[in-house]
């Protein structure tokens, strides 16, 4: 791909974020799933290795990981106004749902317990299903084109199966470099994949000042500041900058913020996350359920966008703070060599992400007995969506409204 067809419009980006925004169900993992369709397969703005290395760079960071993918993916089309409209486009579509699910809390447990809420929830994890198969199949082809980077993945993968923690992602990938520079040496440094992002190291290394300082600060302010808001923005900030892999990870730390302190009782969080789980986009947008729960009316409006822009700044941050530096590696032998062994670990980790807990939360129902907890009309339904991606190549969101659709219909069975 030249530098021109590289080139792009922030007008462009939040078209396409805003799309992936309103149609990007099932969690992290099948968000990367869904950029790749998107933009990798479809619009091309990036080759399968630079949008490889992309996922391999935000799962060592600490953040969203599927928000820094695409906020990187803006920057990398129209420059920093193309990340912003990105990380918007792809953000606040679930935020402001959440927001107001939020003010209808009253109402809230009713409707996420009603069977065919439940159903359309299922229907979306099922297209989940199909969505992260798409992108295995897909990056595995170009990604381990040889035997010694298809056992890279294959263990990759395995570690990840058999430990099962949110460091093993992280072990799975730094293994993967590791093996890479041992035998991924030689054909040159892969420029066609490789990541341009126009930022200054100085620029870089201010942001990651930023959040050095930040870290260090807020908890001081807080402490001696007796306001909700400083409180608020310091236990988001934290969770935002201290937890891997992102997702469902990140609870335990925002329960301990909000539920610890009694800012929100545990009903309200558990509703929260419920909510949550039926609206498109990056889980992080619990955090404005949370803020705006805190409090009613205007200052609940006020806290949502505290807790909303402290939990996902840490992240984009180190993004933008990392970036200049490894764009400055790129072209070094041993570094490509390193790289083409983290790609295709990426690949081993998004497989067994579509074991589990992708697979095995959309596909078992441990009240089947008979078929060892195997949901066979949601195996169908899977098979279906994959068809119509795979080999009918149907738009996600097309395919996101026949999971939907099916959802709905298994639930009246």
């Amino acid at each position: 791909m030249t530098e021109r067809e590289r080139q792009g419009t922030a007008r462009e980006v939040l078209g396409a974020f805003t799309r992936l925004g309103l149609t990007s169900f099932g969690g992290p993992i099948a968000h990367l799933g869904y950029f790749r369709d998107e933009l990798v397969t479809r619009r091309r703005w990036i080759t399968d290795e630079g949008y490889a290395e992309l996922v391999a760079l935000a799962q060592f960071l600490p953040g969203p990981a599927s928000s820094q993918v695409g906020f990187a993916l803006g920057m990398h089309r129209a420059g920093l106004l193309g990340g912003l409209a990105a990380f918007a486009a792809f953000t606040l579509p679930s935020a402001a749902l959440l927001v107001l699910a939020a003010l209808a809390a009253p109402q809230l447990a009713a409707v996420v317990g009603a069977p065919l809420a439940a159903g359309l929830i299922d229907g979306l994890m099922i297209v989940a299903v199909a969505v992260v198969l798409h992108a295995v199949i897909g990056m595995a082809r170009t990604l381990t084109p040889d035997l010694r980077r298809a056992a890279i993945a294959l263990g990759a993968g395995l570690l990840v199966l058999f430990v099962g923690t949110g460091w093993a992602t992280l072990l799975a990938i730094a293994a993967g470099a590791g093996l890479g520079l041992l035998l991924c040496r030689g054909g040159g440094v892969p420029a066609a994949g490789s990541v341009s992002i126009p930022i200054s190291r100085r620029a870089g290394a201010v942001c990651l000042a930023i959040v050095a300082g930040l870290l260090l600060v807020l908890p001081v302010l807080a402490a001696v500041v007796p306001s909700t808001a400083l409180t608020v923005a310091d236990g988001f900030f934290r969770a935002g900058a201290l937890v891997f892999g992102g997702g469902h990870v990140v609870l335990p730390l925002l329960e301990a913020a909000v539920v610890e302190p009694g800012l929100v009782t545990a009903e309200q969080f558990l509703a929260g996350y419920g909510a949550a789980q039926a609206v498109p986009g990056p889980l992080f947008t619990i955090a404005a359920f949370l803020g705006a729960s805190i409090a009613p009316g205007a200052e609940g409006l006020l806290l949502a966008g505290v807790a909303l822009a402290a939990i996902f700044l840490p992240g984009l941050l180190l993004m933008v703070g990392v970036l200049p530096f490894w764009g400055a590696l790129q072209g070094r032998p041993m570094v490509a060599a390193l790289v083409r062994g983290a790609n295709a670990a990426v690949v081993g980790v998004l497989a067994a992400a579509l074991i589990t807990p992708v697979a095995t939360s959309a596909l078992l129902d441990p009240r089947l007995t008979a078929t060892a907890g195997v949901d066979v009309l949601a195996v169908a339904l899977a098979a279906i969506c994959a068809v119509l991606l795979i080999v009918v190549r149907a738009p996600a969101w097309a395919v996101v409204l026949v999971g939907a659709g099916g959802g709905l219909l298994l639930a009246a069975f």
